[in-house]
């Protein structure tokens, strides 16, 4: 997540199950965020385990695909309300009711909107489907059926995009607080041919099988990444600075995001790296061709924008997508004006809409890594991927990518740089080799929802679960022929006091009795 933490400590495979805090120290905020990190982890894997892979609650199952064709300008997908699960994940299609002001004299007598019961594929609260992209409108299914999924992962939301989280009470001249985690899910079309099905009727498992061994492929990391310290050749350069033998020779402690920029094989991708976890972020109130009018320039120098940064033009709509569009360059400051004109203007598609709460992101490389006494040119802003060697970033921390990597934008790697220790927190072997490591995210959840065949309808392909309570069950025969006949031998022993003893044995037991 883009947000400004010391490091991240979570890792499943040690079985942590609870952080304890101990008297007198210390409160660091990766000890807060493991004990989150563990607890949603143990609630999503049970979830996951009780309900499946997939599935809803049978009597609010949410997601209900319906497709509408011919009756609107631009065909789409009803998405009904409820609630679905994927991998543990909770999704909430409900759609919230529409916030009733006040009244005025000119609308004293109107009734308050009523709130759809869906959403629709154009509208969807996290899709930012667009109708001018070819891309984006949905397949015809006269020409084929397709199946509707459910995309499923999670990105940061900070109080760029949502200023409610900011505590005004604190001030504009203080950073904000906490940033939130947000579950991000989307309705997706698939074609059959990307399924690898060539039925134009399949059924519903066949459907199931192929969508798994699709969602396999989608949700598993494809590329590695180790990370190092090495003392630079420039490293006596200021000797004083930090230790004379340390590996990282940066004056503080930075947690190093690299991100994977354009996807793709090796040869097209790019990463672009942010020693401040890519946390850096300035709001737009306005933009005006190469110029862009912030809320802010920043608290500090070093949290501050300055002529040369790269900075990528974002927004809520852009975040949720993600594209990768070019990074651009600052050029020129306007101090007293808040203002800042980079290197191009802005894509069309995003900064352009106040609701959608478009910001600047800064990251910190500026041009390729040296080797071999080149320079790398940058790739729309970007460095562009190199395999199978290591790649400087700055003050001796290097990265390397494992050769045959396909590349996922949004995909980073989290790197710790500690001056106590002069290196880099990064897992090693017994020799003391880097060890190549999966990305940190982003994880990816895949689910289907309906194979839709146009006007014909949508065969559902969702799961639903009842209930685990029910009713106490009536005992069991047994126990019920055990409760008669214990009866029956009360209600004989009422009928006869002797018990079934003879009436001279009886009556000499009573004269026995009467004598003691």
């Amino acid at each position: 997540m883009h947000a400004d933490l010391s490091r991240s400590t979570f890792r499943p495979e040690r079985h942590y199950s609870a952080v304890i805090a101990q008297q007198g120290r210390v409160q660091l905020d990766a000890d807060l965020n493991e004990q989150t990190a563990i607890q949603l982890h143990e609630a999503r894997i049970r979830t996951a385990d009780l309900i499946g892979r997939h599935g809803g609650p049978r009597d609010a199952t949410g997601f209900h695909i319906e497709y509408v064709g011919g009756k609107l300008d631009i065909d789409t997908l009803y998405i009904g309300g409820g609630r679905y699960y994927v991998d543990g994940i909770l999704c909430d299609a409900d759609r919230p009711a529409p916030d009733t002001p006040v009244p005025d004299e000119d609308t004293a007598d109107q009734p308050p909107a009523a709130a759809q019961p869906f959403w629709d594929y154009w509208n969807q609260p996290d899709g930012f489907r667009d109708p001018e992209r070819p891309g984006d409108r949905l397949p015809s299914p006269g020409q084929s059926p397709f199946v509707a999924y459910l995309k499923v992962w999670e990105r940061t939301v900070s109080a760029a995009e949502d200023p409610a989280l900011r505590e005004v009470a604190l001030g504009a001249a203080l950073p904000d607080t906490a940033v939130r985690s947000k579950v991000v899910w989307q309705v997706l079309p698939l074609s059959l041919g990307e399924l690898e099905i060539e039925d134009a009727d399949p059924s519903k498992e066949v459907v199931r099988a192929a969508f798994d061994r699709w969602a396999q492929r989608q949700a598993a990391p494809a590329t590695r990444l180790a990370a190092r310290a090495e003392r630079p050749e420039h490293a006596d350069e200021d000797p004083c600075l930090v230790r004379p033998d340390a590996r990282y020779r940066g004056q503080e402690n930075q947690l190093y995001r690299v991100e994977v920029h354009a996807g793709g094989e090796a040869k097209d991708a790019t990463f672009k790296w942010s020693r401040e976890n890519g946390s850096v972020v300035f709001p737009i109130d306005g933009l005006d061709g190469t110029w862009a009018e912030l809320s802010t320039l920043g608290f500090d120098d070093k949290l501050d924008l300055d002529v040369g940064d790269l900075v990528e033009v974002t927004d809520t709509a852009y975040a949720s997508r993600p594209d990768a569009l070019p990074l651009l360059r600052v050029e020129e400051l306007d101090l007293p004006g808040r203002r800042v004109r980079l290197s191009a203007e802005p894509d069309a598609h995003v900064g352009r809409l106040p609701h959608l709460h478009p910001f600047l992101r800064r990251w910190d490389h500026h041009e390729g890594p040296r080797r071999k006494g080149r320079t790398a040119a940058l790739k729309g802003g970007a460095i562009p991927v190199t395999e199978g060697e290591w790649l400087p970033l700055e003050d001796g921390v290097e990265v390397y990518f494992a050769a045959g990597g396909t590349y996922r934008t949004g995909d980073h790697w989290l790197i710790p740089a500690r001056t106590a220790t002069g290196g880099v927190d990064w897992p090693t072997d017994p020799a003391r080799r880097p060890l190549l490591r999966q990305p940190a995210g982003i994880e990816r959840h895949f689910a289907p929802l309906a194979l839709v065949k146009g006007e014909e309808g949508a065969v559902d392909l969702r799961l639903a679960f009842g209930p685990l309570a029910s009713s106490i069950p009536a005992a069991d025969e047994a126990t019920l022929a055990a409760e008669a006949s214990a009866a029956r031998e009360e209600r004989a022993a009422e009928a006869d006091p002797s018990g079934g003893r003879s009436q001279t044995t009886a009556t000499a037991e009573a004269a026995v009795e009467g004598d003691e």
